[in-house]
């Protein structure tokens, strides 16, 4: 029987375009055969995914998990007029990470794994077409009347009355028992309130130039979506509407069940945690298809 391979992990910093520091952890396994880039869903640490990270690197992929900028070791002292906003962490932070990969993997071909919101920005980066495949996992628009109705009291609370309560109070969104995220910049939150009022959540600022440069209609990446049918956001209705936003890529989704993986539930969060090995493997696989084009094209 062959050893389980022993994973290196290693905490990095590395700067984006502007000159901001960002903190990562390398993960090192078995010999790799491709790199892996995850991207965390709003305000969840890079943490909450070491243990995906650790077995897609016995298995050989090199993994580097990140936090953006103003989430846990990512964040300055206080985040009290702290200045950034959400679309920064695609245009910023999530090209410096690709690009700290890379300098690790030499000729490695690189994949990348979204969580929620870390598949949503993709466009905003200028690298993007340096990934071969994207696995998103819970991705989907924000706008509250396409997730399900259960989880809607909760969320206009978290719009109408928690957040901006915090941010009255403190000057952003403070991690504690109603909040279980970290601790979110004040910003982020204000923009990511206001696309989840709009039907097209943030595709019509798109269209009018009011984000800027982007290149969502340039990626061509293939991009396969996992989907659960008890995630109250990333819904059948919320996961095209952003899907939408990425029209030349090649694009499947997969609805599963919790059952499906023999689990009670899995959430918006669930897929990355303890006994979903069987999706990682289904990730894992995805990208292992690509790998003769990826060495033919090399």
């Amino acid at each position: 029987m062959n050893a389980i391979p022993q994973v290196e992990k290693s905490d990095i910093r590395f700067a984006a375009k502007d000159g901001y520091l960002l903190a990562g952890r390398l993960y090192r396994g078995a010999p790799p055969q491709m790199a892996i880039l995850v991207s965390s869903g709003t305000a969840y640490p890079q943490g909450f995914y070491e243990r995906f990270a650790h077995w897609m690197a016995q298995r050989g992929a090199l993994v580097l998990t990140y936090d953006y900028r103003g989430i846990a070791a990512s964040a300055p002292e206080t985040l009290k007029g702290f200045d950034v906003d959400y679309p920064d962490w695609g245009r910023l932070d999530q090209p410096a990470a690709l690009e700290a990969l890379i300098a690790n993997a030499r000729d490695l071909p690189v994949y990348h794994v979204g969580h929620s919101v870390g598949g949503s920005f993709i466009g905003f980066m200028p690298n993007h077409d340096l990934i071969h495949r994207h696995a998103f996992v819970s991705v989907g628009s924000g706008y509250w009347p396409h997730h399900h109705r259960r989880y809607n009291p909760m969320e206009l609370f978290f719009w109408f009355g928690f957040g901006p309560a915090h941010l009255r109070r403190h000057g952003y969104i403070k991690q504690g028992k109603l909040w279980a995220g970290t601790d979110l910049p004040g910003r982020v939150f204000s923009t990511w309130k206001r696309w989840c009022q709009k039907p097209d959540y943030f595709l019509s600022e798109l269209r009018s130039g009011a984000l800027g440069p982007h290149g969502y209609d340039a990626v061509r990446s293939p991009i396969r979506s996992w989907l659960f049918t008890d995630d109250p956001i990333a819904t059948a209705k919320s996961a095209p509407v952003l899907m939408s936003a990425y029209s030349s890529a090649p694009q499947q989704s997969v609805m599963k069940s919790p059952s499906a993986y023999g689990r009670a539930k899995i959430g918006h969060e669930g897929a990355f945690r303890k006994g979903m090995e069987p999706l990682w493997q289904e990730i894992l696989d995805w990208f292992e298809q690509d790998l003769p084009a990826a060495a033919s094209a090399a």
